[in-house]
C-alpha cells in the first residue's frame, strides 16, 4: 500500500473532536421502496429465519453503473439467502444529496433501515455512531478484514476506537474525460495544465462545439468539481493543508483556484443547471460535448451505457495525484432484520461481493487480493495510480460533516455568484467556525 495513504489518515482523523454532527429534519419522504431482482442462480444456501425474510437497504444508488453494481451484489447475496426479500429504499440524488437528510430523520425517529451507504471516514459522524449505529469490531474480527483491506485504509474507517462501517470500493475523484472521437477529430490532446485545458476550450468553442460538460442540479457538485480544481492549482500538499490549517484559505493561490473554476465554468453547456451529473456524461455519450471532469463513477455509467469511445486523464494540474472516495455500508442500532444485515455487510467486505460489484460500479476493490481480469482498462490504470501516486482526501473524509456542509454552501453561491474575494473569505470564515483555521 502506498505509503502516502499515512497522510491521507492523519488528515481524516482532524475532525473526531467533534461530538455528534446535527442532521437536518428532511423535508421530503422516501420514495416508495423497490424489490431488487432475484440471482440467476444459487449455490447452497442459508434459509432466512422465520420472521426474518426481508432486508432493507438504503443508497443513493440510483444512475447507470450505479445500480449495475448493486445487482451484482445482490446476486452474491441471494446465492447465500435466497429466501430473502431485498428491499432497495433508495433516495435519488448524486453524492446522498436527498438521502442523507431522509436517514438522518429515520435514525433519529427509531425507524433505521437494515443498513446504508455511507462515505468512509469523518462522514460518519453525521449519524451520531455512538448513539444510532452497531460498532462492526466482531464482524472485521471474524472476516479477517485486518488482513485483506489495507492497514491505513481499516485506519481510516475508526472512530473512538470502533469501525463503523465495511468498506467496498475505492473512487478516484480527480479525472478528466473526454470523447475521444471529438479530440481525434480537431488533432488535440487532453489538457495537462489549466493553461491547456483553456487553450483546448477555445479551439472546440470556435468550432462551436460545446467544451465542457456540467451537470449541477443537485446542488453538491460545484464544490466536488472544485476540489479537483484545488487540487490542480495548489498541488497535493497544499491542498491537504487547507485541511488541518497549514494552508489559510486566504493562500493566494485559493483565489487562483476559485478564478480557474470561474473560467472553466464558461464554457460548460448552458443547461448544466437542469442536468445531474449523469445527465452530464450523457453529453460526452452523444458526443454533444468534448470534456467532463468527474470521479470515476462516470466509467461505470459509460460502461452502463456500452459506450467505449471515451478517454480518460488526471484533471488539469493533478498529475501523480489520486483524490480518494471510499463507499461503505453501516448497520443501526434497533434494526428489524439483523442477521440478513450482518450477511449483507460479509457480501459487501468478501472478495466475491467486491468482484461482482465494482466492474459494473466503475471503482476498484476496497481489498487488496481482487482479481483484476473483470475490470476495464480505466479501472486497471485507477489501481496501478492508487498504488503509486499521492494519495488525498475527499472531503467527506477529511473533515467534520458541518465543516463540508458549510464548505458547500459558500461554493454554491460562489458558481451563482461569482465573486472570487467573497467566495474566499467565506471559506476562510467556515474553517474557522470548525476550530482549524485562526
Amino acid at each position: 500500500m502506498n505509503k502516502s495513504l499515512m497522510t491521507l489518515i492523519s488528515l481524516a482523523t482532524i475532525g473526531a473532536f467533534v461530538l455528534t454532527a446535527c442532521g437536518g429534519a428532511a423535508t421530503t419522504a422516501a420514495p416508495a421502496a423497490t424489490s431488487a431482482p432475484a440471482a440467476t442462480s444459487a449455490p447452497a444456501a442459508t434459509a432466512a429465519p422465520a420472521g426474518e425474510a426481508k432486508f432493507e437497504f438504503f443508497s443513493w444508488w440510483t444512475a447507470g453503473g450505479e445500480a449495475e453494481g448493486l445487482n451484482g451484489m445482490y446476486k452474491v447475496y441471494k446465492a447465500q439467502r435466497p429466501n430473502v426479500e431485498i428491499i432497495n429504499a433508495t433516495v435519488a440524488g448524486g453524492a446522498g444529496t436527498n438521502a442523507k437528510a431522509v436517514l438522518a430523520t429515520r435514525l433519529a425517529g427509531g425507524d433505521p433501515p437494515d443498513a446504508f451507504q455511507v462515505h468512509a471516514g469523518l462522514e460518519i459522524l453525521a449519524y451520531s455512531p455512538d448513539q444510532y449505529l452497531q460498532p462492526l469490531d466482531d464482524l472485521y474480527a471474524a472476516q479477517g478484514w485486518d488482513k485483506s483491506f489495507p492497514k491505513d485504509l481499516l485506519t481510516l474507517l475508526k472512530y473512538n476506537g470502533h469501525y463503523w462501517s465495511v468498506p467496498v470500493n475505492i473512487h478516484r475523484g480527480n479525472v478528466l474525460w473526454y470523447n475521444k472521437k471529438i479530440f481525434a477529430d480537431n488533432n488535440l490532446t487532453p489538457p495537462k495544465t489549466f493553461d491547456d485545458f483553456f487553450k483546448v476550450a477555445d479551439t472546440l468553442k470556435a468550432k462551436g462545439i460545446t467544451p465542457y460538460a456540467f451537470g449541477n442540479n443537485g446542488g453538491w457538485e460545484d464544490a466536488f468539481t472544485f476540489e479537483s480544481v484545488l487540487l490542480g492549482t495548489l498541488g497535493a500538499d497544499g491542498y491537504r493543508g487547507l485541511w488541518t490549517g497549514a494552508t489559510p484559505w486566504t493562500d493566494p493561490r485559493v483565489a487562483k483556484a476559485l478564478e480557474n473554476y470561474k473560467k472553466m465554468s464558461s464554457y460548460a453547456n448552458a443547461d448544466h443547471a437542469a442536468l445531474s451529473w449523469d445527465g452530464a456524461a450523457q453529453l460526452i455519450v452523444d458526443g454533444k460535448a468534448a470534456m467532463f471532469i468527474h470521479g470515476d463513477w462516470a466509467n461505470g455509467y459509460f460502461s452502463s451505457k456500452s459506450f467505449t469511445g471515451y478517454g480518460w486523464a488526471p484533471a488539469p494540474g493533478t498529475g501523480g495525484i489520486f483524490h480518494v472516495v471510499s463507499d461503505s455500508f453501516a448497520m443501526p442500532k434497533g434494526i428489524k432484520n439483523p442477521k440478513n444485515a450482518k450477511a449483507w455487510l460479509e457480501v459487501a467486505g468478501s472478495k466475491a461481493g467486491q468482484e461482482a460489484f465494482n466492474p459494473k460500479k466503475g471503482s476498484i476493490c476496497a481489498r487488496t487480493d481482487c482479481d483484476m481480469a473483470a475490470f476495464n482498462d480505466y479501472l486497471k490504470s485507477s489501481a496501478t495510480d492508487f498504488a503509486g501516486n499521492a494519495l488525498v482526501p475527499g472531503t467527506d473524509a477529511a473533515a467534520n460533516p458541518k465543516w463540508i456542509t458549510a464548505y458547500k454552501d459558500v461554493i454554491v453561491i460562489f458558481a451563482s455568484k461569482g465573486d472570487v474575494a467573497a467566495a474566499q473569505a467565506g471559506l476562510q470564515q467556515v474553517c474557522k467556525d470548525a476550530g482549524i483555521c485562526k
